[in-house]
């Protein structure tokens, strides 16, 4: 195959993307809008899974042992604690699970890496995109440069602005967001959260609303505060103000303090982060010469897939191509034959899940789940 591959975003996916043809002797130039790798933090803790990320993995070709070297043993441990701080359910981490968890900004700078200089284009933010005819798009940039490509991957998550090239659909509000909070040098500083938390993942959830948290490296809890509450609620509430805090806060009186104390005495400013989601069927009628993968194609609730989908997506894309030389059109029809299934089947249990979280059965159903029983 002569094409170069055009990528939009240099997330999880389209580095995968880009690594994958890299290993496979396939040109492909990474279009970013940060102005760095560094530009800002990637997020927290990833639990990569045997069956798409670690696959991902695998064919993007000698990264196995730098991603061996960035799991972070012991934080597969998982408990449910009733709003009381009360254990519901503990299940350690033995060395034996198949989720094992890295650091998303540690896991990005390996692909990175394994990427030739001057693969990822930082500083481009894409302003417009418009097909020329023949498969042929042309990109516009925010710094008013531009771009020709015949083959484009829209690897630019939920707001992407590939996907209007293809579909109509908009991400649109699930009714409940998170709010994300840092609390650091836990175990000295805030000792009974951090205690409460324990080795790996916390979840207090009730109807509505939850606190989560996760153990990271270094003694760092990472927060994600849930609310089922209108995007109206939020508006004008400045989260970096105590009164912002305070009032999510108050959603959660009763709790138990330590708890609680990952909104109230969070290190940082919390950051709000509704949550939105695509159509779970959906799909587009073949376009020629563009196409999407990861949130851009299936932007789903949380449910601990999203990171591995978008790599599995960029493995699966690079295959596709591989297999189908001198011939884009056939290798894209069979790609987004497999990921219209794909995402639909993974939107179904995103949505099954948020309901075991969230919904009025909560935490029993959950429970169920961990232990077998439903």
């Amino acid at each position: 195959m002569t094409t170069h591959v055009t990528i939009v975003g240099a997330g999880l996916g389209g580095l995968t993307l880009a690594r994958v043809l890299h290993v496979h002797g396939i040109s492909a130039t990474v279009y970013e809008a940060e102005a760095s790798a560094a530009a800002r933090a990637q997020g927290g803790m990833l639990d990569i899974h045997d069956h798409n990320g670690r696959q991902a993995l695998r064919a993007a070709g000698g990264l196995s042992e730098g991603f061996r070297g960035l799991v972070l043993e012991g934080r597969q441990a998982t408990r449910a604690l009733a709003p009381d701080g009360t254990v519901l359910f503990e299940e350690g981490d033995d060395g034996t699970g198949g989720r094992p968890e890295v650091m998303r900004g540690e896991l990005r700078r390996i692909l990175l890496d394994s990427l030739p200089p001057g693969t990822v284009r930082w500083g481009h933010k894409v302003r417009t995109v418009r097909p020329l005819g023949g498969g042929g798009h042309e990109m516009a940039f925010a710094d008013g440069g531009s771009v020709v490509t015949s083959l484009l991957v829209g690897a630019d998550g939920a707001w992407s602005r590939v996907r209007p090239l293809l579909s109509g659909a908009t991400p649109e509000y699930v009714g409940m967001s998170f709010v994300e909070t840092w609390l650091f040098g836990a175990d000295v500083r805030h000792p009974a959260t951090a205690k409460a938390v324990g080795d790996g993942a916390m979840l207090a959830l009730a109807p509505g609303k939850a606190i989560q948290a996760h153990r990271e490296s270094g003694g760092t809890l990472h927060a994600y505060v849930a609310l089922r509450k209108p995007l109206e609620w939020f508006d004008g509430m400045d989260l970096a103000e105590a009164a912002g805090a305070a009032r999510v806060a108050r959603e959660f009186s009763g709790w138990a303090p330590e708890l609680t104390a990952m909104i109230t005495d969070a290190d940082t400013a919390p950051v709000l982060r509704p949550l939105h989601t695509l159509p779970a069927e959906h799909r587009w009628e073949r376009v020629p010469g563009v196409t999407l993968l990861g949130d851009a194609a299936h932007l789903m609730p949380p449910s601990g897939e999203g990171a591995n989908l978008a790599m599995y997506d960029g493995a699966e894309l690079a295959r596709a191509l591989v297999e189908h030389p001198g011939d884009t059109e056939a290798a894209l029809a069979v790609y987004e034959r497999d990921l219209f299934a794909r995402g639909a089947a993974e939107a179904v249990e995103a949505s099954r899940l948020h309901e075991l979280m969230f919904g009025d059965d909560t935490p029993h159903g959950l429970i169920r789940m961990f232990t077998g029983e439903g």
